[in-house]
């Protein structure tokens, strides 16, 4: 497996859309950000047993995979990506906001927000 995966399309791949590609390109440009990764990882918790975390990372460890599109740049480590592994990530702007939206086969079931879920 690549440590690196382009634009990927595979139902056993983490997918991004253009959308979210947009957006993390932008995140990642700001000073704050220059030189970091959307690191994406499931945590236990939340209220369906599992929730994902973005966070913003400056190193990629052994056990990461990383997607790049279009500039964007995510991680992912090996254990969320197994839980992850057909999932795409998109970005959605609302009236009532704006949020990284995971669409995850692997999920039984999600919470009413969409950042937690269950395995079944």
């Amino acid at each position: 497996m690549p440590d690196t995966i382009e634009n990927t399309t595979s139902s056993e791949e983490v997918s991004l859309t253009e959308r979210a590609a947009r957006r993390i390109s932008e995140l990642l440009a700001q000073d704050a950000h220059k030189g970091a990764m959307l690191r994406i990882a499931v945590r236990g918790g939340g209220c369906s047993g599992f929730q994902y975390d973005f966070t913003f990372d400056d190193e990629k460890t052994a056990d990461d995979r990383m997607i790049a599109r279009d500039g964007a740049l995510v991680v992912i480590d090996d254990t969320s990506w197994e839980l992850l592994r057909g999932s795409q990530l998109d970005y959605i702007e609302e009236l009532i906001g704006a949020r990284f939206e995971i669409t995850n086969p692997n999920a039984a079931s999600t919470c009413g927000c969409g950042t937690s879920f269950s395995i079944g």
